[in-house]
């Protein structure tokens, strides 16, 4: 897809995006939006597109580190539920809960009947949250193996990526067969009814990025809601005042551009 074909689809995503979050505070609707994949299928770029051009009070991103010592005493889903929206949000999880069915289980961080329970929790759990008026919108992106091989490759030349590897990526990297079939288990007993998977093939970023973008705003029903005709008033000059004199003498950032 060209560039030009891409941004024209992608601004007039951003305007329908623009006008759901008037609608979601509007009706005081709560949504999370779960991303997961593996490493390198364009999660980060795909937030990215999806919350550049609408406010940080409505569509928050969450993306949460390691567990701290504290976190790790905790009920596994505390931390993820305690970041969960109030009425009038969009929370969005640069991976989630799933981390348990994902990276903790094929790289040993939990043991294997932390992951069934969690497997067996999961869907009941979830059920709750869509009961409570939740909506819950769980997306993977699927990246096919030479595409992620050629994009960690461009990540380990390029120092504006390079921060986006680590060493468990590339521990990671190496088990391909062993997400995939942890992947397949996940999706036989989380995709649900009341809450879904959505497949994104993801090896196109730019069409990943608008299917998975189109897809969202489909699953959230909305109105337009109307804004009032906002025009600026003229500026008084009552109390006039040099305010450019008083800068003077002011630590200034030197104008290198």
């Amino acid at each position: 897809m060209k560039r030009k074909v891409y941004e024209r689809e992608m601004r007039k995503l951003q305007v329908r995006l623009c006008k759901l979050q008037d609608w979601v505070k509007e009706k005081g609707l709560r949504v999370v939006i779960v991303f997961e994949g593996r490493d390198a299928a364009g999660k980060g770029g795909t937030i990215k597109a999806l919350t550049e051009k609408v406010s940080p009070r409505v569509f928050r991103v969450i993306a949460l580190p390691a567990p701290s010592d504290r976190e790790k005493s905790q009920m596994y889903l505390q931390r993820y539920i305690e970041r969960f929206p109030a009425a009038g949000e969009i929370v969005i999880f640069d991976r989630s809960w799933y981390n348990r069915a994902g990276v903790e289980h094929v790289m040993g961080f939990c043991s294997e009947q932390e992951h069934k329970r969690f497997l067996e929790l999961c869907p009941p759990v979830e059920n709750f949250m869509t009961d409570g008026g939740l909506i819950l919108i769980k997306i993977w992106l699927e990246v096919g193996q030479d595409e992620q091989r050629r994009r960690f490759e461009a990540r380990i030349e390029d120092p504006l990526r390079q921060w986006k590897l680590s060493p468990m990526d590339i521990e990671s990297y190496d088990r391909w067969y062993d997400y995939s079939r942890a992947r397949d288990m996940m999706l036989r007993i989380t995709d649900t009814k009341h809450a879904p998977w959505f497949i994104v093939r993801s090896d196109d970023k730019r069409r990943a990025r608008l299917n998975c973008i189109s897809h969202i705003l489909d699953q959230i029903p909305a109105k337009g809601v109307t804004r009032p005709k906002v025009k600026l008033p003229k500026r008084s000059n009552k109390r006039k005042y040099d305010d450019q004199s008083t800068l003077k003498g002011k630590n200034f950032v030197p104008e290198r551009y």
